[in-house]
């Protein structure tokens, strides 16, 4: 048999993450296929987040995007990578309602939230522990607090950019408030790798992710035309400002505070009795 005529056989890896710009520009060299793996194929799904965590404790995706607090509850089949996180520094999701309120109202409001899995959740609920929720699809939020339909909402991805262009106003931010009270920055979201995948497979497939992440920074501009297609409501300069404030120095790498912070939050989820699983955090 001639050499020609031997293929490699290909693995399907797939990866899931969340339709915004951020996760698009952090994922656009292996969309694209600027970055490659011989023998890997991989194989995007774009899906909200809640259903990312949801999907992730039946070990549905290879690579997937996950909330930190849905962590505690997928840990037996995943770990987290080193790379691909989106963590606030002294800012992050925020609670946003039309008249502005204080802190104290707050906490006896109800509040529309984006999924209970959520960091977005478990910060609010570690800031108001009996604050009552209700779950709304993450970008019907604004719209329904508008029309009035809840008297406050707790918003993530692009809505924390663009929520006063609707005269809404910003009553809490919860990466100013953990910075405050623990001098740490808030990791909201990561990618976690199932374990199944073994020794070999796992930091390949960390590499091509960090090598995506490397190139989108590296060709920023063809990167953040890619993500525009992603990037709801939003002109070409408030996306820039988007990704750069969740796709930077601590995507390619955590950091010993960022890795500290991940400890810090579960922990304190866990022992506040938001999270029922004691959290076992590891970075492959």
């Amino acid at each position: 048999m001639s050499s020609s005529s031997v293929s490699v056989p290909v693995r399907d890896i797939s990866i899931a993450h969340s339709p915004d710009s951020d996760d698009a520009f952090m994922f656009y060299g292996l969309a694209t296929n600027k970055i490659r793996v011989p023998g890997l194929k991989f194989n995007h799904s774009l899906t909200d987040i809640e259903t990312l965590n949801r999907k992730a404790m039946e070990g549905f995706y290879d690579v997937t995007a996950i909330s930190f607090h849905a962590y505690p509850y997928i840990q037996d089949k995943y770990a987290l990578m080193p790379c691909g996180g989106s963590v606030g520094d002294k800012y992050g999701p925020m609670v946003v309602a039309p008249k502005a309120f204080g802190l104290d109202e707050l906490k006896r409001m109800k509040v529309a939230v984006p999924g209970t899995l959520t960091t977005a959740y478990l910060a609010l609920k570690l800031f108001a522990p009996k604050i009552e929720t209700t779950v709304v699809p993450f970008d019907q939020i604004i719209p329904e607090v508008l029309a009035g339909k809840h008297e406050a909402g707790l918003i993530i991805h692009e809505g924390q950019l663009t929520y006063d262009r609707s005269g809404l106003h910003k009553i809490l931010d919860l990466g100013k408030w953990w910075n405050e009270l623990t001098g740490l920055p808030l990791p909201l979201g990561g990618n976690a790798i199932r374990r199944e995948l073994g020794s070999e497979l796992i930091p390949t497939i960390n590499k091509a992710l960090r090598d995506s992440i490397q190139y989108a920074l590296d060709h920023r501009e063809e990167a953040l035309s890619y993500a525009m297609q992603f990037a709801r409501d939003l002109d070409p300069q408030m996306a820039d400002r988007f990704v750069g404030m969740y796709v930077n120095e601590r995507t390619l790498d955590y950091g010993d505070d960022g890795k500290e912070a991940v400890d810090r939050l579960l922990g304190m989820g866990y022992r506040a009795g938001i999270i029922p699983h004691k959290p076992a955090v590891e970075f492959v």
